[in-house]
């Protein structure tokens, strides 16, 4: 373990990780915000060893094994220090964002710590498991359970977020496709880079057209679960910027453009605070993704018998 002090605080490393994220975690209050927070920085930080282009998988395996094991010791006086892992000489190579993860998990409020505790171990886990295969994705179902354990996984715990703090009790299903829908969208959007760095996470026989349908798809369900939030809760601004920012990415990207520029992305995040506009934007959302979800089932249905056959 490193003994390495640091000084920068953790909105200060969570804005430098993900500016995306962190304006709608900005604009939650109190102890939703900083449980949001700690949830995104801890996963964030074990992303960063799946994602890491100079750790060979097999050194991946090792290294996300030993977090997920480390926060299964977990306790209500355990200190940060005993909730970080042995890094196995790493330490030089990893973000800061990695190895402060035992601060993470203490800075989640009590009430819902052990939760975050449960996920970020869970998710540490199955990601050890795709190293181990070397992420391999050759069917829809690889791919179903490749983004559910990286990301459908964590509508689920927002949705357990919600719930604890506003009583808002929020459809799981629709949760785990709002994850779903995010994390194809990042597909899309760094095939090429991904490429680069020798990883394909397009089933075989997909093109961009039925990612971009396998995505529309997921954020169709997504739009859904934006029904049961209550209007002008912090859960519904939370989870209105990243699915408006989703949504114009693969507009974007279908147009031809690499991403959104940081003007579009400014305002679509103005746009999302702005309740009246935004909330006859998730009327037509739903209208629309009632219709979108029975005819995309269809094409899914038809797409996995043609993998089974």
């Amino acid at each position: 373990m490193s003994g390495k002090q640091y000084t920068k605080d953790a909105l200060t490393i969570l804005k430098e990780t993900s500016r995306t994220f962190f304006v709608p975690i900005s604009k939650l209050n109190g102890d939703p915000k900083d449980a949001v927070a700690s949830a995104y920085l801890c996963l964030r930080a074990i992303d960063e060893i799946e994602d890491h282009e100079k750790i060979a998988n097999k050194d991946k395996v090792k290294l996300l094994r030993n977090v997920s094991m480390k926060l299964q010791e977990y306790r209500a006086d355990s200190t940060a220090e005993q909730l970080t892992p042995e890094w196995e000489g790493f330490e030089s190579q990893l973000p800061e964002v990695s190895l402060r993860i035992g601060e993470w998990i203490l800075y989640c409020p009590e009430a819902m710590r052990g939760r975050i505790v449960d996920a970020t171990s869970a998710m540490s886990d199955r990601m050890a498991n795709w190293a181990d295969r070397d992420f391999q994705i050759n069917t829809v179902q690889d791919l179903d359970g490749y983004t559910f354990s990286v990301a459908g996984s964590v509508g689920l715990l927002l949705s357990d977020i919600w719930a604890h703090y506003d009583q808002c009790i929020t459809d799981r299903s629709l949760a785990v496709g709002f994850g779903r829908g995010l994390q194809s969208v990042n597909i899309l959007r760094n095939k090429l880079e991904d490429k680069v760095r020798g990883v394909e996470w397009y089933p075989k026989g997909f093109t961009n057209t039925e990612m971009f349908e396998y995505a529309e798809r997921n954020l169709a369900f997504a739009k859904l679960y934006m029904k049961s939030l209550p209007k002008g809760s912090s859960a519904l601004l939370f989870c209105r910027i990243p699915l408006n920012l989703a949504l114009a990415t693969i507009s974007a990207l279908k147009k031809g453009k690499e991403k959104l520029s940081r003007e579009e992305v400014v305002q679509i995040c103005n746009e999302a605070e702005d309740d009246n506009k935004a909330e006859g934007q998730d009327q037509d959302f739903i209208v629309n993704s009632i219709k979108q979800v029975d005819q995309d089932q269809q094409k899914y249905k038809q797409q996995l018998n043609g993998q089974e056959a």
